[in-house]
């Protein structure tokens, strides 16, 4: 039995039973014991990988996103290019690498990653100590200076706790975590109802609202109407709004279960992009998306990079070329392929334009 869960078990037997919001706030981020905050998770050797790790390509094509969606804004100086969540930080060394290319971009920029993991951004650190601008890191995105912003939050709103209700034969009431009668971690519902959920639906029916990623997205979008810039969101998820639940727990690349070993393994739901939608929609942003990440990345000329890599690549590399090339633009294996499960959207302040990698296919 894990540290944590031992914690939460006693916590649960002096207080009750608990959300299922604050159950995975405690498992991902406790201080001392939290998920994020004692490991690098990322990679090969870890429990999963995203798609800066998969390919340099990602990384390089969302810094030319940037570049383009700064222009669009009309090339403000300065302006605060944003990562939320910034994992190793390898996104944010090959997006700046790219910058070099627009010495106008580059001078107008500086960094910011948004980290609450000591462990990541010490690894984040080492990443970017070459980095060709200054780079400085908070805890929150409120800590991050005025003014213009082109903010990147790849697989960042699937790792925010949610909240979990269940269709009873008395409405929307919430599930719940206690313990079953050998003690251990189980789910269970509420006595209470949700007189605000008026969603018709059969009995047993799911309802997965993530509050905390729509607050954060409401405050960010707020933040781009008033200052200028822009919001990219890229991560797996749905595009309208669904019943169910998609609560996942993975560890050592695998599915485990999601109360077995809280922070040992990391827990994600799919994310509603219809929901966050709404959520900026409502502080008067604009909203470009979603599209698939595969339609994305192909129009911002992943393929066309591909080809280049290739050029200067040997025969083994090549291959890898094309191996990462099918994950992130590919849907042939929806456990591995990225291309058509992630989706993209843009949110704006409402002057800016179409931005590349949202034109109709």
């Amino acid at each position: 039995m894990s540290a944590l869960r031992e914690d939460i078990i006693e916590l649960i037997a002096q207080e009750g039973p608990i959300t299922l919001e604050r159950y995975m706030a405690i498992a991902l981020s406790h201080p001392t014991k939290g998920y994020y905050m004692t490991r690098d998770p990322f990679g090969a050797g870890g429990d999963f990988i995203t798609a800066p790790e998969i390919s340099q390509m990602f990384g390089e094509l969302v810094g030319l996103f940037a570049q383009e969606a700064w222009r669009a804004a009309g090339a403000p100086s300065p302006t605060r290019l944003v990562e939320l969540g910034p994992g190793r930080g390898t996104l944010m060394a090959d997006a700046l690498r790219v910058a070099r290319i627009a010495p106008d971009f580059l001078a107008a920029i500086d960094a910011h990653l948004v980290e609450t993991s000591p462990a990541l951004e010490a690894r984040q650190r080492q990443t970017l100590a070459a980095a060709p601008t200054s780079v400085s890191w908070s805890a929150d995105v409120a800590q991050v200076p005025p003014g213009p912003a082109i903010i990147i939050a790849n697989e960042f709103f699937d790792a925010l706790p949610v909240r979990h209700f269940v269709q009873t034969e008395r409405g929307w009431s919430e599930r719940l975590i206690g313990l079953d009668e050998s003690g251990a971690l189980a789910f269970g519902v509420g006595e209470g109802v949700e007189s605000d959920l008026a969603v018709a639906a059969p009995e047993g029916s799911v309802i997965e609202i993530g509050a905390i990623g729509a607050r954060i997205m409401r405050d960010i979008a707020a933040r781009l109407v008033a200052q200028g810039g822009v919001l990219l969101v890229v991560d797996y998820g749905y595009a309208q709004t669904a019943l169910g639940e998609t609560l996942q727990a993975v560890a050592r690349h695998a599915y485990v279960d999601p109360l077995e070993e809280p922070g040992e393994a990391d827990l994600t739901t799919h994310v509603d992009f219809a929901a966050l939608a709404r959520a900026a929609t409502a502080v008067g942003a604009t909203v470009q998306g979603p599209v698939t990440q595969g339609a994305f990345l192909r129009q911002l000329g992943v393929v066309e990079r591909a080809e280049a890599l290739k050029k200067r690549a040997t025969q083994e590399q090549r291959a890898e070329i094309d191996v990462a090339l099918a994950r992130l633009t590919g849907a042939g294996d929806p456990k591995r392929d990225m291309g058509e499960l992630f989706k993209v959207i843009a949110v704006t302040h409402p002057d800016m334009p179409l931005l590349p990698g949202f034109f109709r296919e």
